[in-house]
């Protein structure tokens, strides 16, 4: 079994929306929900519309041009 923790506040009493879950439609999935303890000195959660789980979609990917060249060779002593 394979699990998967989201952090979420919720935005509406007993309503609960998931987005971005690595599932696709037909999977069966089991769903626990826990209530997240949050101490005093930790910053509350982000409500999930804020939330962007994939901070480099459709960024420009990086290139290299000789990835198995070394680097920085002159900075070592001989």
């Amino acid at each position: 079994m394979n699990a998967h923790k989201i952090e979420i506040v919720l935005t509406e009493d007993g309503t609960l929306t998931l987005q971005g879950l690595p599932f696709h439609a037909g999977d069966a999935v089991e769903v626990i929900i826990l209530e997240a303890k949050t101490p005093d000195n930790q910053v509350a959660l982000k409500p999930q519309s804020n939330t962007n789980f994939y901070p480099l979609h459709d960024t420009q990917p990086y290139r290299y041009e000789n990835p198995t060249e070394p680097v920085a060779l002159e900075d070592w002593k001989n």
